[in-house]
């Protein structure tokens, strides 16, 4: 089995900042890409941002210069520090991991349980 675990969520004024981590465990061969994405009431989930395994980042418009992905492959985790935050950040934001488990030949999307950000005065 495999695990991803967020934390870090919460309610924040405009303009403030917050910080989310998402750790993956279980028995794991190697992760591709990880990321997060986000999802507001009646919306479609959308990229908040992803890293490669070798530290190439990938953002959503609306967050470019404002949010920072940062990985560490040794502990498995991401983070991803978020400033300038506005209402419409708010949403669940939901870690994803592109993971090869032990005994498999192919990658398999996982997501975490997702964690709310809420942003207003």
């Amino acid at each position: 089995q495999v695990q991803l675990v967020e934390s870090g969520g919460g309610l924040v004024q405009p303009g403030g900042s917050l910080r989310l981590s998402c750790a993956v465990s279980g028995w794991i061969i190697s992760i591709n890409d990880m990321g997060w994405y986000r999802q507001a009431p009646g919306k479609q989930r959308e990229l908040v941002a992803v890293i490669t395994a070798g530290g190439n980042t990938n953002y959503g418009d609306s967050v470019k210069g404002r949010f920072t992905i940062a990985r560490d492959n040794a502990k498995k985790t991401i983070d991803l520090q978020m400033n300038s935050l506005k209402p419409e950040d708010t949403a669940i934001y939901y870690c994803n991991a592109k993971v090869r488990q032990l005994g498999r030949d192919s990658f398999s999307d996982y997501w975490g349980q997702g964690t709310q950000v809420n942003v207003s005065s």
